[in-house]
This record gives structure tokens, C-alpha cells and sequence, in this order.
């Protein structure tokens, strides 16, 4: 098994400032952003001790295929890709809020519905659904950008109350976030997949809304099979799912969901090899591409090398 990459400790040029997020390495360089997609995977808002090799590479592929493919509805951060694991762009004001759109009832809209709950970040959510039941129409559950810990649920107008964005701000990213989610929607069905539920970030640059971060990645989505969909939901059967909820399932079932005084499991080396798997998966899945390995041989010198060559372009 490869090594995996952990992390990145780079100093480049004109580099201003650091931070580390829970997947991410964000290098700042003035009016730039450098981003490292590391291979560290994250669940119930920890940091697994194993990183997942590939897993960097196939975020950042997907994320610049949709990006690309969805620069028409809404201005994005991205520029270059000088590196397998790499992207450059502008740096924006971050909005801190999480635009989450769900078109199923699944994870936390589930476990808040099978809970008796039936409003969901001040969104009705209609009696007598199941799990995995898809919503009449696509909703919008905001969640706060926390800094540390969880992010937390917040209603529309909670939000325009605490003056986080105003209304007309507010509109324009319910209007980018829906639109984002049919296009995303649409190029998943063509790939015989379900783009259940994800979420979009978004940042102000030069007076603009613009998207930043991934987007209909693993990490930010969840996606179902769609062949035998409907069989499924009329059985009662669990639905087959491409997203790294499984992850969560295997730590839920090794006694860890993120609470306190748990114990974070060990991952076997099966496993880690599975998670890879899964990842290479859903990207050749969602993007109909052959995954190709990246070398990772000297992978922090190929990186560094790639950064420096595209700052100095």
C-alpha cells in the first residue's frame, strides 16, 4: 500500500499565510489561493489517524470536472490545475454558511425525520416518507460554517436576522445553489447514479458571489444507485449508496460516532484499501473517466515543483 499523504508543510513563494482544514491545506499567497487536497478523510467532524491513498487526487478531479462543467450558472474560484492534487485560484471572502441541498430524505434529514421532527431548518418536510424517499421538489438546509466542531442547522430566516447575508444576497444563493443541484443531478443520471443530497460553499470576490471550494464530490455529496431504485424503496431494502456514509457506518459500528469519551477506531489495512476502492469508484462512476494513479514516488517534491512552475507563469 502506498503512502498516503497526511499533510503538507510547504513555504512558497510570496506565501502569506496557512491553514489547515479538515481535508484541505490552503496555502495564501496575496489575492491566490493554493489549495493541497490531502488524503486525510474526516467523519462526525474528526480527522481519521488514516489517511486514504488517491483519495486527494479523485476529490480534486471531480471537483474541477464540475467546476468546469458548471461555470455557465455561477462564477467560480478555480484557475489552474498544475498538479494531480492541486488547484489555484482566487481567494475570496468566504460566506459562512453551507448552501445544503437534499432532493432524498437521507442522513441527517433522516435521522432528524425518524426523530418526529417534520421542519427542517424552517423547511417543512412532508408526513409519511421513508428513508431514501425523494422530496416533491429539491430543499434548501443551511448549516452555519463553524470553525471548529459542528456545523450547526439554520432557517432562512435566522439567517437574514443575524445579517450573515441579506435577502437579495440570500435569493441569489438559493437560486445558484438549486440550479447547481439540477445540473449536478442531471450529470449523474446520465451516469446511472442519484445525486441525493450535497453542499455548496460560496465567497464574495471583487464585489461578486462567486462558488468556492469542491463541489459533487464524495466528501460534500451522497449518491444512490439508480438501477433498481425504485425495487429498492418498494421492498424496504437499504438503498445502494456511493458516498462516504459507509465509512461512517463502520465507525458507528466500532463504537464511534463523534461523542464524547468514544474512541476512535482503528482502520485495518483491508479497510483503508476499501475506502480507496470506493472512491475510485464513484470517480469513474460520476465522471465516466479511467481513474489514473498519480506517482507517488516523490509525491511533495511533484507537488512543490508544480505549485512554483504555476506561480511563476
Amino acid at each position: 500500500m502506498v503512502e498516503a499523504i497526511k499533510g503538507t508543510h510547504f513555504e512558497f513563494p510570496g506565501q502569506t499565510a496557512f491553514y489547515k482544514g479538515k481535508v484541505r491545506d490552503v496555502y495564501f499567497l496575496n489575492n491566490k489561493l493554493v489549495v493541497v487536497a490531502s488524503d486525510r478523510i474526516s467523519a462526525f467532524d474528526h480527522i481519521l489517524p488514516r489517511a486514504i491513498p488517491y483519495k486527494g487526487q479523485i476529490l480534486n478531479q471531480i471537483a474541477t470536472h464540475f467546476l468546469n462543467a458548471s461555470s455557465d450558472i455561477v462564477p467560480n474560484w478555480l484557475e489552474v490545475v498544475p498538479d494531480p492534487n492541486v488547484a489555484i485560484g482566487k481567494r475570496a471572502e468566504p460566506i459562512k454558511l453551507e448552501m445544503v441541498v437534499r432532493g432524498y430524505l437521507a442522513g441527517h434529514a433522516w435521522r432528524e425525520y425518524r426523530d418526529g421532527k417534520r421542519i427542517l431548518c424552517g423547511v417543512d418536510m412532508p408526513d409519511g416518507m421513508k428513508e431514501a424517499d425523494q422530496f416533491p421538489q429539491a430543499i434548501i438546509t443551511p448549516a452555519t460554517k463553524a470553525e471548529e466542531g459542528h456545523d450547526e442547522d439554520i432557517s432562512a430566516e435566522e439567517i437574514l436576522k443575524q445579517g450573515i447575508v441579506t435577502e437579495d444576497q440570500w435569493n441569489q444563493l438559493s437560486d445558484y445553489a438549486l440550479k447547481l443541484f439540477k445540473l449536478g443531478s442531471d450529470m449523474a443520471r446520465k451516469q446511472g447514479l442519484i445525486l441525493v443530497d450535497t453542499k455548496y460553499e460560496f465567497g464574495i470576490y471583487d464585489g461578486q458571489i462567486i462558488l468556492i471550494d469542491e463541489i459533487h464530490t464524495p466528501d460534500s455529496s451522497r449518491y444512490y444507485i439508480l438501477e433498481g431504485y425504485e425495487e429498492r424503496q418498494k421492498e424496504g431494502e437499504k438503498q445502494k449508496q456511493l458516498s462516504k456514509e459507509f465509512v461512517r457506518e463502520w465507525l458507528m459500528e466500532n463504537g464511534f460516532q463523534g461523542k464524547e469519551g468514544q474512541v476512535m477506531p482503528d482502520m485495518p489495512d483491508a479497510f483503508v484499501q476499501k475506502v480507496t476502492d470506493r472512491y475510485i469508484e464513484l470517480y469513474e462512476k460520476i465522471t465516466g473517466k479511467t481513474f489514473e494513479k498519480s506517482d507517488y514516488s516523490n509525491v511533495m517534491q511533484r507537488i512543490e515543483s508544480a505549485v512554483n512552475n504555476a506561480i511563476d507563469a
